[in-house]
């Protein structure tokens, strides 16, 4: 039982540890990075977004810092009435996820 508990923990303490690692980047740092050209423009991040699901709308937007990585992350709802979870890395608009939203 003792083994069972500790198993738990651990995997607990791992869990948390991946998602404090997630930094939201606050929106005067956004404005700086993109006139830095550290990232591209939001307005071409959330196009990059709407590509992927035409006619879709932005229901939210957010940079994080994921490890080192700045990773901007969109829900969309799109005209059926689905929502979609795109990640796009900010420096280069690569989409990292593109996932329908449970």
């Amino acid at each position: 039982m003792k083994t069972l508990t500790a198993l738990f923990a651990t995997a607990a303490l791992a869990l948390s540890a991946n998602v404090a690692l997630a930094k939201d980047i606050p929106t005067s740092d956004v404005v700086k990075l993109v006139q830095a050209k550290t990232i591209m423009s939001l307005d071409d991040l959330n196009a990059k977004a709407l590509a992927k699901h035409p006619g879709a709308t932005i229901k939210d937007s957010e940079l994080e810092d994921v490890y080192g990585r700045y990773v901007y992350k969109v829900e969309l709802r799109d005209a059926q009435n689905v929502e979609w979870d795109v990640d796009l890395d900010a420096k280069t608009g690569e989409v990292l996820k593109d996932a329908q939203d449970n």
